[in-house]
């Protein structure tokens, strides 16, 4: 008993608290969404996959994160799985949401594989650069790191996904930087990038991808069709105010011009409700949760848990980026939820665990 108190001592309750701060804004906002439904499912299953996500976070924090460091069949092993789930999407049984193969249908839940590869592509280039940054500038780290990138990659493309595509390639790109590639070979990788999206839009994106782009760059186009869903959430935003219209009384939220309340657009719905001292509020916490986790990176003396923070750190961040900035109208619509706040059981429980991985790196550092 005397053990289990001293390790609950040493975990970071700050970064806890203002994890579980996020949480109660999305549940707040699930909840006022399911008003006009009458159905209250979904904010009941975020609270199951609440229980589930801090328990595994608790118990991570008893393992030690140098299995991670020191065994690279174990993370290759998890790799594999990620990579098998991702092709199991394309089997016949595997039905489309919304267009998409992205989730595996187990009774009243749907899971997303590529929650499980995006920690475990972190983990495994917190690994291999752990022992290469001094190095990390030649071709032959960026080209390998690339190709554990490559196949997930193309797997969530012909989902087709965009959304999670980009989110990938940035991840990756971000990895690279804080390895220590230098500028010149950054700027080569940005351009061979955008070389690549001028192809893919030419030869390989879906007529409504495409579509979604064209209504981020002028949703006035098709205000009824393909700019629909940017010129609602714009309006939900700007229909908040300081204080916001009140919990269960958004006009765009309830009435269901606002689509998809709960996950894509769950921003926009905040604060047309609450307003923007809630938005405010938000991002103060967010704030405090990316701070505390950076700071378990820099109190270490190792290269496996700096990189690992720096890489999660970035995944949240570009996620909360892309997020807003959909709902704002400062970014194409390409699906990414908002972490800690929209509805989704495999992007909580992930985003937990990867929270006790950095609990594990903080209680067992030297």
């Amino acid at each position: 008993m005397k053990i289990l108190i001293e390790h609950f001592k040493r975990l970071d309750w700050i970064l806890i608290g203002s994890s579980l701060a996020l949480i109660c804004f999305g549940v707040l906002s699930l909840y006022s969404s399911s008003l006009a439904r009458g159905d209250f499912s979904n904010m009941t299953k975020q609270l199951i996959f609440l229980g589930i996500g801090i328990t595994l976070m608790f118990l991570i924090s008893f393992f030690d994160y140098r299995l991670l460091r020191n065994d690279p069949y174990f993370i290759l092993f998890l790799y594999s799985i990620g990579i098998f789930a991702l092709i199991g999407l394309f089997l016949p049984f595997v039905h489309e949401i919304r267009g998409i193969r992205a989730w595996y249908r187990i009774g009243p839940i749907s899971v997303d594989p590529i929650e499980y590869i995006k920690l475990i592509l972190l983990i495994l280039m917190a690994k291999y650069f752990s022992t290469r940054h001094i190095e990390a500038y030649r071709i032959r780290h960026i080209f390998r790191t690339g190709l554990y990138f490559l196949l997930p990659t193309v797997l969530i493309f012909l989902q087709p996904n965009l959304g999670s595509v980009l989110l990938l390639t940035i991840m990756w790109v971000v990895m690279l930087l804080v390895a220590g590639i230098p500028l010149k070979l950054f700027s080569l990788i940005v351009l061979t990038g955008i070389m690549i999206f001028a192809g893919s839009w030419q030869f390989l994106f879906e007529s409504f991808q495409k579509d979604r782009i064209l209504a981020f760059i002028e949703p006035e186009i098709d205000p009824l069709g393909i700019g629909w869903n940017q010129l609602q959430a714009k309006i939900a935003v700007g229909n908040g105010g300081v204080l916001g219209q009140g919990l269960g009384k958004g006009t765009q939220t309830q009435y269901g011009f606002l689509p998809e309340p709960q996950t894509d657009f769950i921003f926009a719905a905040i604060a047309e409700e609450l307003g923007f001292v809630a938005v405010l509020s938000l991002l103060v916490f967010l704030a405090i949760l990316v701070w505390r986790m950076l700071q378990v990176g820099l109190q270490s003396q190792e290269n496996f848990p700096r990189l690992f923070t720096a890489g999660f750190v970035a995944l949240i961040i570009t996620q909360v980026g892309i997020n807003v900035g959909m709902n704002l109208g400062l970014l194409p619509i390409i699906g990414l939820p908002f972490p800690l706040v929209s509805y989704g059981g495999s992007s909580l429980i992930f985003t937990y665990i990867g929270l006790g991985i950095l609990q594990s790196i903080r209680t067992h550092r030297a």
